[in-house]
């Protein structure tokens, strides 16, 4: 079967997407990916002469969101008509980082002239990885003014890079890619983050698990590295798994097929799936574990991404979760949650069991 993936890179300016665009495109065609890549919309209309500052106040916006989904769009159709059986199609930047220019309300007009929304155009992309800025990560490396295309100041560069951060929490695969002590560490960072993600050579998923006590909502509604998203999961018979995600209305639906490797380490597949598939799969639910329904809080913390899952079936507790590119990848907790313990391995807190927690 053909398989086609999208990834975005992002982060603020003096991040290395431009040169890191190259080095995914030599490295994964030579692990046998043909490879598209897409530069930024928003430097390809003001090198063609549509500048923000010639345009009324949020027009250069509508026009690039609008540029990016058609874009998109041309270059899927392409991918489907190539030849090769795998592809991998990169974007310099994706549709929200357009969210970072403007308020909530123009987005969600803008989107609804697409037919989209917020949630929607967040999660169009199978992965998204952000690069750190080295106004933030290194800052001797921040260079601007005359000889420069660069006439961001740091301070401006480091606020633009926490937008981008807060506009893109919530997507199921997001990765940070911090800066390291030298470039080339942080582009092999970045090739070992989408190979994780591409499952190549294996798609292993190594997580860990933690209780902990019952978060603040509302502190966690407030957080800016940090959104809801609601889901819905169900068990088949065979123990694969379909769920629906998404927030306000917008979902989109996967299937995935997990095998453990370890306590840690397990080889997951995973597939997004219309919504009529999935409401025909409920058909081979396994009897007796009922529908699981949580919130999940995406967290950016520290440079990692962190899963908190809420169930209504408790009052006095919780699980986190992160994943990890290695079994001995080091992290820290974010220091508003309180763990109880780590339960990663435990047989009670895996969503398999919880769902007998729930009505059949």
């Amino acid at each position: 079967m053909k398989r086609i993936e999208t990834i975005v890179l992002t982060g603020a300016p003096c991040a290395g997407k431009t040169s890191a665009l190259e080095i995914v495109k030599s490295e994964f065609e030579r692990r046998g990916w043909a490879v598209i890549t897409v530069g930024e919309t928003a430097t390809e209309l003001k090198q063609s002469g549509v500048a923000p500052w010639d345009l009324v106040p949020g027009e250069f916006q509508r026009i690039r969101l609008k540029l990016q989904v058609e874009k998109e769009a041309a270059y899927f159709r392409a991918a489907k008509a190539m030849s090769a059986e795998r592809v991998l199609i990169v974007f310099d930047r994706g549709a929200l980082d357009t969210r970072c220019y403007t308020t909530a309300e123009q987005f969600a007009s803008f989107a609804h002239e697409l037919g989209e929304s917020e949630v929607l155009l967040r999660d169009r992309y199978g992965a998204v990885f952000h690069m750190e800025t080295a106004a933030k990560g290194a800052r001797e490396s921040y260079v601007t003014g005359e000889g420069t295309v660069r006439y961001d100041t740091a301070e401006e560069c480091v606020d633009y890079d926490a937008r981008l951060v807060s506009a893109w929490c919530g997507h199921p695969h997001l990765r940070m890619i911090g800066c390291e002590e030298n470039y080339a560490d942080k582009a092999s960072h970045l090739v070992r983050e989408i190979a994780s993600f591409l499952g190549d050579p294996v798609p292993y998923e190594i997580e860990r698990k933690f209780l902990i006590e019952y978060p603040d909502l509302d502190f966690l509604k407030n957080y800016p590295f940090c959104k809801k998203v609601e889901i819905e999961q169900v068990y088949l018979e065979g123990r694969s798994r379909i769920r629906r995600r998404g927030a306000d209305g917008s979902y989109i639906y996967f299937y995935t097929e997990k095998r453990k490797v370890n306590e840690v380490r397990r080889v997951e597949e995973e597939r997004r799936i219309t919504k009529s598939e999935y409401e025909a799969l409920f058909a081979d639910k396994e009897p007796g574990r009922g529908i699981v329904k949580k919130d999940r809080y995406c967290i950016v913390y520290d440079g990692k991404y962190f899963e908190l899952d809420v169930y209504p079936i408790w009052r006095d507790r919780a699980t986190l979760e992160i994943e990890l590119s290695s079994e001995d990848e080091e992290f820290k907790i974010p220091d508003f949650i309180k763990v109880i313990r780590e339960v990663t391995g435990e047989k009670e807190y895996k969503n398999y069991n919880i769902s007998k927690l729930y009505e059949d």
